[in-house]
């Protein structure tokens, strides 16, 4: 069996990886609906600079057996880096599951071809996640360092993840909150492929909305933000890897939720709601997470994040990884970013320290 690699710099070849790539990625359990294209090609179009695309793939034949999506950065370090950036939860490449380590050892081959004298930098992989095979067998130095915190639920109706709450007073608030939406009549409304357009806009406009006076993610709020939700999740939506759910009451859009889908993951990527839920004593997040147990397939993570209501459902920790790949001559970059990796944990541990200190000496 013999495997050709491609490295595509050019972004038209890349939007016409489309139907190659989706069935790509239905063959690798491990994906996340950050590596589907639509997500990523859409990422590209608001978000890449020209020049730095490289996705690197490997075919048997005419076949997509394997991908990596990346692009070149040049700061802080020369790297190449996940396509996805920071608005998503992981990153990972693609391997066909039936090809097994063939596939696997050809892909290792393109990256190192690829790599140059770029460290290859692979953020938010998710234990398990297909990197973590090219990871074990890379020729040359490396490491696993931890990355962002993840918070997981099981795949469970709303009736069994209420069980996980410490206490029974707080289980029977959980089921007196449920009841109180069932009583408010509050519709729920799945929203076809054509409809995401109005409905994405809506969602923001909500999510500006509930955020007002508050500190909010600033990347939520811009154009390119926004184009690329929209561009996005409508072919998500169509292929079964999203869900938009528009919460109406008395025939007004009061909530929308964006919920990403793969085949062993469901999350709440992003919601908006209108303030008036707060006043009618409603919990929304409550609501979501109901919603989201109809969709939740082998896990349902609450995706990166470590916000104390989360600790409410008592989920399970799972830590993300950051996969560092070099080169025998591209090894001072792999130090340098240890280094790095090192000094940032180290403030954050004396920052944590500072404000015990600080919260511990007040009255």
């Amino acid at each position: 069996m013999t495997y050709t690699t491609e490295l595509v710099t050019d972004e038209s070849a890349f939007a016409a990886l489309s139907a190659d790539w989706a069935r790509l990625y239905d063959s690798c359990p491990t994906a996340t609906p950050f590596q589907s294209h639509p997500w990523l090609h859409s990422w590209w179009l608001s978000y890449g600079r020209p020049g730095r695309l490289r996705v690197v793939l490997v075919r048997d034949g005419d076949e997509l057996v394997a991908a990596a999506p990346l692009m070149r950065v040049n700061r802080p370090l020369p790297a190449l880096v996940p396509l996805g950036g920071a608005i998503s939860d992981y990153g990972d490449v693609l391997l066909d599951e039936e090809r097994g380590e063939p596939a696997a050892a050809a892909l290792t081959g393109g990256l190192l071809a690829a790599a140059r004298t770029a460290l290859i930098d692979l953020r938010e992989v998710r234990p398990g996640g297909a990197a973590e095979r090219i990871h074990d067998r890379w020729p040359g130095p490396r490491s696993r360092v931890p990355d962002s915190l993840c918070l997981e639920l099981p795949a469970a109706p709303m009736p069994e993840l209420i069980t996980r709450l410490p206490l029974a007073k707080t289980q029977q608030r959980a089921r007196a909150k449920l009841r109180r939406l069932a009583a408010l009549d509050i519709e729920r409304h799945i929203v076809e492929p054509d409809e995401v357009d109005k409905a994405l806009r809506r969602l923001l406009e909500l999510h500006e909305l509930q955020w007002q006076g508050r500190k909010v993610t600033p990347e939520h709020l811009r154009p390119r933000f926004r184009e690329h939700l929209v561009r996005a999740v409508g072919p998500m939506v169509a292929g079964g890897n999203a869900v938009v759910t528009e919460f109406r009451l008395d025939d007004d859009v009061i909530a929308v939720d964006l919920t990403l889908l793969s085949p062993r993951l469901a999350g709440g990527y992003l919601y908006g709601a209108h303030p008036c839920l707060r006043e009618r004593k409603v919990d929304v997040a409550v609501m979501l997470l109901e919603a989201t147990t109809l969709y939740a397939r082998g896990t349902l993570s609450l995706l990166r994040g470590n916000e104390p209501y989360k600790h409410h459902w008592r989920p399970d920790p799972v830590e993300n990884r950051r996969l560092l790949l070099a080169r025998r001559r591209t090894a001072p970059l792999l130090a340098a970013a240890l280094c790095s990796v090192a000094a940032r944990r180290r403030g954050k541990e004396l920052v944590r320290r500072w404000k015990e200190r600080d919260g511990g000496g007040r009255s």
